[in-house]
């Protein structure tokens, strides 16, 4: 390997110091660099002097919990670093929580150290690959649908007046699947993989909750939508066409 190669620095924040050494061992046995830290304090302090490629954080932990860190790095300047959560919990709503707030992944315990390498390099791939439809897409800046739209930079929505929506993490990211790939259904499946990386549970409803809250963003009524529509044992579709808008002078 060449001495200017770049290699992935992994950072883990979990207050269980066995945990945070077994996984740095496997992670660099894979040729990844690891350091483990055990909480929200050793974190920051760390992030103001390395830089990182994708933050594994575990939910549960003394002080401010992964939920609150999770917020509080997709706020500040350090939102565009990947994050994959670890949770001990089996509450679907706590998996919800983190994905809205900007988790890129979860992953629950107890789990085999390979399935976490596995969603690691997933998710880096997903964060950097643009497929050869979004270059001109994102060169745009712009992507507008019916009464909206989408700023591709400040990842939010802009309605007719102007009008700056927030959007989370996981919104964003489901949104974005489907104005590329608009009026074309999309199954549950097809979404979760796109948006996570990972096939749907039998009873995973992470990607009806997240369109329910996308609608609400989008002013969409869920028994009549507009925009996005349920296709019964199917799916859902953005039924609007896609324009993508010259970038502004």
């Amino acid at each position: 390997m060449s001495s200017m190669e770049h290699v992935d620095h992994i950072l883990i924040v979990d207050d269980d110091r066995e945990i945070r050494e077994l996984l740095s061992s496997y992670l660099r046995k894979n040729g990844l660099r690891a350091t483990g830290v055990a909480d929200g304090r050793q974190m920051r302090t760390f992030l103001e002097a390395n830089a990182v490629d994708l933050i594994v954080l575990d939910v549960m932990m003394p002080g401010d919990d992964g939920l609150v860190l999770c917020r509080e790095l997709r706020a500040g300047r350090h939102k565009a670093i990947p994050i994959l959560m670890l949770t001990a919990r089996s509450d679907e709503m706590d998996r919800i929580i983190g994905l809205e707030m900007g988790a890129d992944d979860y992953l629950a315990k107890p789990f085999a150290a390979r399935e976490l390498l596995a969603r690691v390099k997933a998710v880096m791939r997903r964060t950097r690959m643009l497929p050869p439809n979004l270059q001109i897409s994102e060169a745009g800046q712009m992507l507008a649908f019916g009464d909206w739209r989408l700023d591709t930079v400040g990842r939010h929505l802009l309605d007719r007046q102007g009008t700056a929506i927030a959007l989370s993490g996981a919104e964003y990211r489901l949104l974005r699947v489907f104005i590329d790939h608009p009026q074309r259904v999309l199954s549950r499946d097809q979404l979760l993989n796109l948006t996570q990386g990972r096939d749907a549970d039998l009873f995973d409803r992470s990607i009806d909750l997240l369109v329910s809250r996308l609608r609400q963003r989008l002013g969409d009524d869920a028994r009549e939508p507009t925009y996005i529509k349920t296709v019964r044992s199917e799916g859902y579709v953005l039924s609007t066409p896609v324009e993508i808008l010259e970038p502004r002078p």
